[in-house]
C-alpha cells in the first residue's frame, strides 16, 4: 500500500501530525487485536484528518465495520489496493465508497495449489507490475516507513490449513507463494536501502513453493536469501510443526547467515486438544522435533504460542501442556487465551471452558511462560552471542541475538566491556559477536568482543 501511495503522489509518513488522510492497517485475528484496531482509528479521528480503515478487520467486516464506526471517512477490502492511491484522491475530494460485502476469498482460487498462479485476484503483497518481464527484473513495489536494520520480506499468503479456531483462510484466501526472483530482487533492493537481517513472513511458511511445483523451495530459497550481498541474517518465521521436514529443519541450523530459529505454531500439545483443533502433533512428537534443530544446532532459539481454555480442554489437557513447557525450554512463549470467532468452527463446538476457569489458566501459564523463558535465558550466560544492532540511543546499544526475533522476543543490551569492540563505534546494522555477562527477564546484557560485520556507510 505504501509504495502504490509513494507511485500515486502520496507523501507517505508513520507520522499523523498534519496529515490529511490516517489509514490504519487493522488486525482481524482474534477479539484483543480487533479491539486495538478499533480504538487505533477512534485515536486516529482525534487528529482531525479523514481516516481510512483497511487492512484485515477492515476486509473480514467490510459494511458492518463501515456502519459500525462511521468515524471512518472509508472502509476498504483487498481488492481495493490495486487503487489505493485512488481511492484516498477521492476520500479526500469528499467522495463516500460503499464498503464491500465480506465473502469467502478462498472461493476466489482453484482449489488445486498448482493453478493458483495464473488466477487473477488480489493477493495482498502480490503484485505484479508487468507480468510480461521476468520476475527478477521487474519493478519492485515496495516503500519503507523506516530506514531500521530489519525488514520483513513476504514469503506467501494465505492458508489451506483448516484450524478449526482460526477465521484467517476466510478473509486472507487460499494459499499462494511469491515468485522467488521476485523475493531475491526484492531483497537485494533491500540491502542496498541498508537492511541487514530479512525477517521472512507469511500465514504458513513451510507451505511455500507447493504451488510453484516445489514443495522445497524454501530450503532452496534460503541459503541463496543469506548469499544476497549485504545481507548478513535470514529469519524464517511461522513455521507449521507438520510441514516442518528434516531437511528444512537442517537448513535453518546449519545455513551460514540464516539464523538457527524455529518459529514452531505448536499452539497446544495435548493430543485430544490439537484434533480438536484439526491440527497434529503431541508432547513427544514436538520435543521430538525440538531435539532434532538442537542436535545440528545446540544454541537454536525457539519460540512457539499456545491456546489455553479451548472447548473440550480438560484439567489433564491443561496438565499436558505444562508439562511440554517445561520440558521444551522455549525461548520465548506466547499465551492467548480462548475466545470465539466469528464463522470458526470451534465457535460451534460444545464443551466449552469457563471464563473464570480460563483465566485462571491463562495467569498460571503467564506466569510459567515468564518464569520458563528467564530460565533459558540464564542457559546462555557465559555464551557467545551474534548481535545485530537495531539502535543506538543515549549511549545505549541495543540488538538481538540470533534466537531473538524482532518485536515479539527479546533483546540484548552491549555494554563495554575490558577488550573488544569498542562501544561507542557502533552503529545500527553492525553484526558483532558478544559474550552473555547477566539477563534480565528474557532479554540478555552482553559484552561485544569482536566486529563479524560492520553496516556500510550510506552513499558509499
Amino acid at each position: 500500500m505504501a509504495a502504490r501511495l509513494d507511485a500515486g503522489g502520496w507523501q507517505v509518513s508513520t507520522d499523523a501530525k498534519g496529515a490529511d488522510v490516517v489509514l490504519v492497517n487493522t488486525c482481524g485475528f482474534v477479539e484483543k487485536a480487533k479491539q486495538d484496531s478499533i480504538e487505533t482509528l477512534l485515536a486516529a479521528a482525534d487528529t482531525g484528518a479523514k481516516v481510512v480503515a483497511a487492512g484485515c478487520m477492515a476486509e473480514r467486516y467490510g459494511k458492518e465495520l463501515a456502519d459500525s464506526l462511521p468515524e471512518a471517512a472509508a472502509v476498504l477490502g483487498f481488492d481495493d489496493y490495486t487503487d489505493i492511491a485512488g481511492r484516498l484522491d477521492g476520500v479526500l475530494a469528499g467522495e463516500r465508497f460503499d464498503a464491500h460485502t465480506p465473502r469467502d476469498r478462498r472461493e476466489l482460487l482453484p482449489i488445486t495449489p498448482v493453478q493458483r498462479q495464473a488466477a487473477k485476484v488480489v493477493v495482498p503483497g502480490h503484485a505484479t507490475v508487468d507480468e510480461h518481464t521476468p520476475a527478477h527484473l521487474r519493478q519492485i513495489l515496495r516503500h519503507r516507513l523506516d530506514s531500521g536494520p530489519v525488514a520483513s520480506l513476504k514469503l506467501a499468503s494465505g492458508c489451506d490449513r483448516r484450524c478449526s479456531f482460526c477465521a484467517i483462510p476466510a478473509f486472507r484466501g487460499a494459499f499462494v507463494s511469491r515468485d522467488p526472483q521476485e523475493l531475491l530482487a526484492e531483497a537485494e533492493w533491500l540491502a542496498k536501502s541498508g537492511v541487514r537481517e530479512l525477517v521472512l513472513v507469511s500465514e504458513n511458511s513451510t507451505s511455500y513453493g507447493k504451488d510453484l511445483g516445489d514443495p522445497r523451495l524454501l530450503e532452496k530459497l534460503l541459503p541463496q536469501l543469506a548469499a544476497v550481498d549485504g545481507i548478513v541474517r535470514v529469519r524464517a518465521s511461522y513455521l507449521q510443526p507438520a510441514e516442518t521436514r528434516p531437511g528444512l529443519v537442517e537448513t535453518i541450523a546449519t545455513t551460514p547467515g540464516v539464523a538457527a530459529y524455529y518459529d514452531l505454531s505448536f499452539q497446544h500439545s495435548s493430543e485430544p486438544v490439537l484434533r480438536r483443533m484439526r491440527r497434529f502433533g503431541s508432547t513427544e512428537r514436538f520435543l521430538e522435533l525440538l531435539d532434532s534443530a538442537r542436535n545440528l544446532a545446540p544454541a537454536a532459539g525457539a519460540r512457539s504460542n499456545f491456546i489455553v481454555g479451548f472447548p473440550g480442554e480438560t484439567r489433564e489437557d491443561y496438565e499436558e501442556l505444562v508439562r511440554f513447557l517445561n520440558e521444551a525450554r522455549l525461548d520465548a512463549i506466547g499465551v492467548f487465551d480462548y475466545s470465539d470467532e466469528d464463522g470458526t468452527e470451534a465457535a460451534g463446538m460444545d464443551g466449552k471452558v469457563g471464563e473464570d476457569t480460563i483465566k485462571r489458566r491463562y495467569d498460571r501459564l503467564v506466569s510459567l511462560a515468564d518464569e520458563l523463558g528467564s530460565q533459558r535465558a540464564e542457559e546462555r550466560l557465559g555464551s557467545t552471542v551474534e548481535v545485530l544492532v537495531d539502535s543506538v540511543a543515549d549511549g545505549e546499544v541495543e540488538g538481538r541475538a540470533e534466537h531473538q526475533a524482532p518485536e515479539v522476543d527479546g533483546s540484548t543490551m552491549l555494554v563495554a566491556g575490558d577488550v573488544g569492540v569498542d562501544l561507542a563505534a557502533l552503529r545500527p546494522g553492525d553484526l558483532v559477536r558478544a559474550r552473555v555477562t547477566a539477563t534480565e527477564g528474557v532479554d540478555l546484557v552482553a559484552v561485544p568482543v569482536e566486529m563479524i560485520s560492520a553496516a556500510p556507510v550510506r552513499g558509499q
